[in-house]
Formats: C-alpha cells, sequence, structure tokens
C-alpha cells in the first residue's frame, strides 16, 4: 500500500535510550529536561528568537485567537485545513472569507481590504503546503487597519522567506508537529511571537495561566507538551537533513516525470526556501480527479484530496461563495510524499498520471 504519507519512524534504540531519561527524571509532563532541550534545539536549528512547544498544533490556533480575536470578525482563508476555520468559530469569532490566489493557493492580498469592517480583529492566513503568504502586503494592510495577523504556519517546518524563518513574521505564528508533517512529536505544535509581552501571554495562556504554583497571571488551558512527545521529537530531529533531502529528490522525480499537459503543480514563492512538505497536482476537472483517483485505489495508491471542500462551504462557516478557492479544492490532489518511497512505486504514480490524462 502506497499512502499519500508515511510517519518518519526513528531508529527504536534511538527513542529508548531518550525516553529512559524520562524514567531515570521521574518527571513526565509540566515541561521537563526533555521539552526544554527540544525547544532549544529547534530554536537554534530553526533560527527563531522564541519557540513555545505544545500538545497539538491546533491548540496555539486557538490560544492566539483567543488572546487577539476579541469575539470579532476574523479575515481568513477557505482553503486550509478545517482547524484554521474551526479554531476560530471555537473561539467565538466570525470567519470572513477571502478568496485565493490561483497559482499560489494563499490567501488573495488584493482582496482582503474590502472585507474589512469596524468588527474586524485580525487576519488568520495560511501558508499553504509550506507556500508563504504575500507576508509583505499582509502586513501593510494591518498596520494600516490596526489588525492582529496570526500566521497558520502548520506546513512550513524548515520554511525561510528573505532568508528569514517563516516564523518571524506576524504577531502570532503556529506551527504542527503531527505525526504527518516533516518533524513532529507524533502530536504536537508549537506558537511563536516576537513581541514579548504577547509571548508571555501565549505563555502562560498554555499553561492553566499560572504564574508559579500558587498564583495566576490569567485565563488559561491545557496546552503543555508530555516529555513522552519531547523524546520523540529528540529522537527525529538529527535526521531532518535526511528527510527534507529524500523529500527533494521526491519532489524532483515529479517534476521531471509527470506530463503537465493536462494536469497543473504549485507555484511557490519567490525568495522562498521551500521544506518539500506536499506535492499537489491540479486537475482540468473533478471528473479527471475522480477518475484518477478510482485508478489509484484499484493499485493500492492512495494519494489525498487536500484541502477538500473549500471552508466556506462547511455547514457552520455559511460562508459567501468563494469560485477560485471552490475550483481549486475540486480539483486539487496531493500526491504520496514521504520518506521511503522506491523509484518503482515513483514510476508506477507517475505511469498512471501520464496514461490516464493522455
Amino acid at each position: 500500500m502506497i499512502n499519500v504519507t508515511k510517519t518518519f519512524l526513528p531508529p527504536l534504540e534511538d527513542y529508548n535510550r531518550i525516553i529512559q531519561r524520562v524514567w531515570d527524571n521521574e518527571w513526565l509532563t509540566n515541561r521537563g529536561e526533555l521539552v526544554l532541550e527540544l525547544e532549544e534545539k529547534l530554536k537554534k536549528s530553526l533560527e527563531v528568537s522564541n519557540i513555545i512547544i505544545t500538545n497539538n498544533g491546533t491548540i496555539p490556533l486557538q490560544i492566539a485567537i483567543k488572546l487577539l480575536g476579541q469575539k470579532g470578525e476574523i479575515i481568513t482563508t477557505p482553503f486550509s485545513y478545517v482547524a484554521t476555520t474551526s479554531s476560530i468559530v471555537w473561539e467565538n469569532c466570525k470567519p470572513v472569507f477571502v478568496d485565493i490566489h490561483p497559482e499560489y493557493f494563499t490567501i488573495d492580498e488584493t482582496k482582503i481590504e474590502e472585507a474589512i469592517t469596524t468588527r474586524t480583529t485580525a487576519i488568520v492566513a495560511t501558508h499553504v503546503f509550506g507556500n508563504p503568504c504575500n507576508i509583505e502586503a499582509i502586513e501593510a494592510i494591518a498596520k494600516k487597519y490596526n489588525l492582529w495577523v496570526i500566521y497558520d504556519a502548520a506546513h512550513c517546518f524548515g520554511v525561510k522567506y528573505n532568508d528569514r524563518s517563516i516564523f518571524e513574521f506576524g504577531d502570532v505564528s503556529t506551527c504542527s508537529f503531527h505525526a504527518t508533517k516533516l518533524f513532529h512529536t507524533g502530536e504536537g505544535g508549537a506558537m511563536f511571537a516576537n513581541d514579548i509581552e504577547l509571548r508571555h501571554k501565549l505563555y502562560y495562556s498554555h499553561n492553566f495561566g499560572h504564574n508559579g504554583p500558587l498564583a495566576f497571571h490569567g485565563l488559561g488551558i491545557n496546552g503543555k507538551i508530555s516529555e513522552l512527545q519531547a523524546a520523540m521529537g529528540l529522537a527525529v530531529f538529527p535526521y531532518m537533513n535526511n528527510i527534507i533531502d529524500e523529500r527533494k529528490k521526491i519532489v524532483e522525480f515529479y517534476n521531471l516525470n509527470i506530463n503537465f499537459s493536462k494536469v497543473s503543480s504549485l507555484k511557490i514563492r519567490k525568495n522562498t526556501e521551500w521544506n518539500y512538505s506536499y506535492y499537489p497536482i491540479i486537475f482540468e476537472t473533478e471528473q479527471d480527479l475522480l477518475d484518477l483517483q478510482k485508478e489509484f485505489n484499484n493499485r493500492n495508491i492512495f494519494p489525498r484530496r487536500y484541502f477538500y471542500p473549500s471552508l466556506n462551504t462547511i455547514q457552520y462557516t455559511k460562508g459567501a461563495e468563494m469560485p477560485i478557492s471552490e475550483s481549486v479544492a475540486s480539483r486539487i490532489m496531493c500526491l504520496p510524499l514521504y520518506v521511503g518511497l522506491k523509484v518503482e512505486e515513483l514510476e508506477k504514480i507517475v505511469l498512471l498520471i501520464n496514461t490516464h490524462l493522455c
């Protein structure tokens, strides 16, 4: 079976060696030695000024929206994983959708201003498949209208834009360390903020609001990552260069061998150091996608319709029509991409695409 992705598992002896430290310390959670070590390693590797790692990738979005959304309207993209929108609704804010760019698939910055009202409090934008938004334009708009900017950077581990970590942009950036991501802790995530006061709020918000054991800064929830999760991250971390190199080879194989006469691929924004996180192809019609998906599945190959459906169409958003997002969402499919894919498997995938669409 060839799935759209496969979790990278480090050698078991590596994980066991690190897990032994948990037993030796008798400390399983509440920001122990392994969590602190992982944060320092990630901060140095990613070249970021700060990081707070969390128990999953959705909690950072919810915390940021709770702090900055103020139960107002939040301008956001309809083309993202559902957590981007559900977090807005969950925190009693209203998502206001803006359509996407037809090539980059990120929020169309030229349409943001017309969606701003007196109730708008923030912009939540997704760097789709690790492809950066038009950061300069978004942040200029936010400054003009005094809005917060939260970037859903779930797919962006290792991505740089203009020679800076993508996590250094916006008021808050978030990332996912889910098992399907390049870097993972089994389940986990992170949040980043350059402003010291805001970072302090994010920190205590993910730790029940604590100010020491007996006092509280304010309201909080439990977003802490465990030592067991951190151990997985520490075991995966040494292999990150190899993981990205292997994925790059697969992307290059697809680029060289797919017949792009009837499908197109993602356009990466200029000045981006990409991380090869996903390989989406876009068909001319949804029926072409469905027909090829059936052929794949019949051969135990399982690409994924990602992202589908367009989030403005789900029941609890009741969003306006977003023609570009709805069209792209109906025609996009992510191909298998993970460490361990064999050349013969890649050849099989490409052959099915090229012969089906000829």
